[in-house]
């Protein structure tokens, strides 16, 4: 089994900075600013060739209220599910109160924990030692988790009773305190596609409180992220790999995006980037939207992004129930209106609160996965191409008609159609849009956009007739030259 261990402590003594430290990630958004942690986030690490997990969690003050108790009940779960548990403190800021009742939970749990003193870079470490001991938990690891000192004695004594000795040190150098700063965006650089890890990654997107974490707990079956009447609940994108039917899935659940005019906190900003990262990095973009709100301008806007990164995309309309008739009749008729753009993406109409609709999601989820990366011989698609012009031809440009010889496929995830002919800079885009759909019905496509790329041949000749032409000039310039000469011999001759 690989060994699970969970940070805690208060808010802001660096959890999420030793978490990208660990995991060497930025996953979790590290700022200035207590409270910023929400959910539980796990991640993966490497210790001397031997894998762990991390669990990232929300600050604990004991005095909590509101949306601040739910983030307390995540990280008391994580200690739940933790083999070990890294209490973390901030030696600049001493021995607090909640340090205290912390300590005191851990040490009724009986629960495998090691004290970490945080941020002695400019504290003495024997001081730090001297000012946690009361906490009765052992003695105090200082380590400075944002420069990575005292990371490898960390997990020397947090992992060395966990693991075998390895009679060999391994070949690379594992060690998260060594390694250099991960590069600004480095997370982006996870490749989209299926892996017998993840299985099918589904990004769940969409305004704030529109209900995308109650889905994702209802998609669950627990109550695995944080779920609150209050708009921007969430700040990080959570991973949450899972299995249904023997099928794997990764969800991701991500912060609401609002209007770019309306984000004013830096950390905000962040929350926006994360989860236009998990779009790119999703395999399927599940877009939430309220119901009770119908389609709004920065839907449209967001659904424009999702397009563009080519995605395969199911629609869910939530907070169906309670609606009358008539709202529902309108509803029904704008998304018709408002996202002809997007037609050939599923659409479903869910509760997420009560969970009526969500298991539908699951077929809209695989057969748009499936459209997305199934490929097609170039038999195929020249035949559907030469189907297509038979019934529709191109148009005429300059009294030349555009011919479309053959197509192949360019890639997938979105589908990608290479087609090839002469003029086909010329090509209307009226008639890509009919060559588009005619694809998406023949090949029975749901759920993904599809791209057309047109590439036409060289002509061979190009160029080369100004040299025939000069060619042509020069003999009959000779030609008239030695006709002169002759004209001239024979009136010299006469004369």
């Amino acid at each position: 089994m690989v060994p699970v261990i969970a940070l805690v402590g208060r808010p802001n003594v660096g959890k999420s900075t030793l978490f990208n430290r660990l995991t060497r990630t930025r996953d979790a958004i590290v700022a200035e600013y207590a409270g910023l942690t929400r959910d539980r986030q796990y991640g993966e690490a490497k210790w001397q060739g031997k894998k762990f997990i991390v669990i990232d969690t929300g600050g604990i003050s004991g005095d909590e209220e509101g949306i601040d108790a739910k983030m307390a009940e995540q990280s008391l779960q994580a200690i739940e599910e933790a083999d070990a548990v890294l209490f973390m403190v901030d030696s600049r800021a001493g021995l607090t109160a909640a340090d205290e009742m912390i300590g005191e939970h851990l040490r009724k749990k009986n629960k495998r924990t090691y004290l970490v003193a945080n941020k002695v870079d400019t504290v003495d470490p024997d001081i730090a030692r001297a000012e946690f001991s009361p906490l009765a938990l052992g003695h105090a690891i200082p380590i400075a988790a944002a420069h990575g000192r005292g990371i490898t004695q960390m997990l020397q004594e947090a992992l060395g009773e966990m693991f075998a000795p390895e009679p060999e040190a391994p070949e690379d150098n594992d060690l998260p305190g060594e390694q250099e700063e991960v590069a600004e965006g480095e997370e982006a650089k996870r490749i989209p596609g299926p892996s017998e890890k993840d299985g099918i990654k589904i990004a769940i997107i969409g305004r704030p409180n529109v209900g995308k974490s109650t889905l994702v707990n209802r998609m669950l079956g627990e109550e695995r992220v944080i779920v609150y009447d209050q708009a921007g609940t969430t700040r990080d994108s959570i991973y949450i790999p899972f299995e249904r039917n023997e099928e794997k899935y990764t969800l991701i659940d991500t912060a609401g995006v609002r209007r770019r005019g309306k984000i004013f906190e830096a950390v905000e900003k962040f929350s926006v980037v994360k989860t236009l990262q998990a779009i790119q990095d999703a395999n399927v973009v599940i877009f939430v939207m309220d119901a009770r709100e119908g389609v709004v301008e920065h839907d449209l806007n967001l659904l424009g992004f999702v397009l563009e990164t080519g995605r395969a995309l199911v629609i869910a309309l939530n907070k169906w129930d309670g609606m009358e008739s008539g709202e529902r009749d309108y509803v029904k008729t704008e998304l018709e209106r408002r996202l002809m753009f997007a037609d050939f993406a599923d659409i479903h109409f869910i509760s997420a609160l009560h969970g009526t609709g969500v298991g539908h999601l699951y077929k809209s989820v695989q057969d748009s996965f499936r459209s997305a990366v199934t490929r097609w011989p170039t038999s195929k698609l020249t035949q559907i191409l030469e189907d297509a012009i038979q019934v529709h031809q191109p148009p005429m440009v300059n009294g030349r008609r555009i011919k479309l010889r053959y197509a192949h496929l360019g890639g997938a995830n979105p589908p990608l159609i290479v087609i090839h002919g002469n003029q086909v800079d010329a090509v209307p885009k009226a008639y890509t849009r009919y060559l588009e759909k005619t694809y998406r019905r023949v090949l029975k496509l749901v759920g993904t956009p599809i791209r057309i790329e047109y590439k036409g041949g060289d002509n061979p000749f190009e160029g080369k007739k100004t040299q025939l032409t000069e060619r042509q000039v020069n003999k009959k310039r000779r030609l008239m030259s030695h006709h002169k000469k002759a004209e001239k011999k024979k009136k010299d001759k006469r004369k």
